[in-house]
């Protein structure tokens, strides 16, 4: 069921982050600080955007989404037990021996994973071959790939990006989280990625620039996605890292860092103060 509210959007994206931290917390390790901060970009693909269905996981005319930061993995089981893909119960597995919900997305173990990452740069390759085969299938599938800044280092992202253009895979939508912060800092000052807008401009793409955090911005950019044809799009979704839990933003620290109890105690409290007042 697509949701349109916006309210209700903003609370399921709480609640995302709410089980991002306890799943992070309860693993003793994970990546929270870029989980939070595409947690918006998810909640608005899954609610509200894509053409899926979590009774049909593996539906063939579904969209499909790749989180090619896959380091991210949280954000997306969470979102997917939000949406009713497995039990949210399976969340307190996060990270340990056994379980489905690995430290990386793995297709051949979760319902609701379309594509298997975690080696930075190659799942837009992937997204890039999902386009082109639902072109040539004339299926109608999107195809949206999440990209993370510090990950557009990687040459390989490149190399994909000239081949969407080439072949107007205007049924690819790229979102770029954009939180300026890797596991070493700034993106700027460590591989020096500056002039993103130009860059993709230069490589054929339609580039919108939103707001990460803003449920409207959000649907407007993916909506003018679809609206585009002939070529591909990329939405660039300005975001802070660690969005949500005031002493987790802006803080390349809590890139790969579990919270102490007292921090997760913390967290979680600043989350329910925020559900309580949207």
């Amino acid at each position: 069921m697509k949701i349109t509210n916006v309210e209700a959007l903003k609370k399921i994206a709480i609640e995302v982050r709410k089980e991002i931290i306890e799943a992070v917390y309860s693993a003793k390790s994970g990546h929270p600080g870029g989980a939070l901060s595409c947690a918006d970009i998810l909640t608005v693909l899954y609610f509200n955007q894509m053409n899926i269905d979590e009774k049909k996981p593996n539906d063939p005319n579904r969209d499909r989404l790749i989180l090619s930061k896959g380091h991210a993995a949280v954000a997306l089981y969470s979102v997917l037990a939000e949406k009713g893909y497995f039990p949210k119960e399976e969340l307190k597995n996060f990270r340990k021996l056994g379980s489905k919900l690995q430290g990386h997305p793995d297709m051949k173990k979760l319902p609701g994973i379309d594509m298997t990452t975690g080696s930075l740069g190659q799942g837009l390759s992937a997204g890039v071959g999902m386009a082109i085969a639902s072109k040539m299938d004339k299926a109608g599938c999107k195809i949206y790939c999440i990209l993370g800044d510090g990950e557009i280092e990687e040459g390989q992202v490149w190399e994909a990006l000239t081949t969407a253009s080439k072949n107007n895979l205007d049924n690819l939508c790229v979102i770029l989280d954009n939180n300026n912060l890797q596991i070493d800092g700034e993106i700027d000052k460590v591989g020096g990625m500056n002039n993103i807008t130009e860059k993709f401009l230069s490589f054929g793409f339609n580039v919108v620039n939103i707001n990460g955090h803003n449920i409207d911005e959000i649907i407007d950019g993916i909506t003018t996605a679809k609206q585009t044809k002939g070529k591909p799009t990329i939405i660039i979704a300005k975001t802070v890292k660690g969005k949500g839990v005031s002493f987790m933003e802006n803080k390349a620290l809590w890139h790969g860092k579990a919270p102490s109890k007292e921090e997760y105690e913390l967290a979680i409290g600043e989350l329910n103060k925020a559900m309580l007042e949207n």
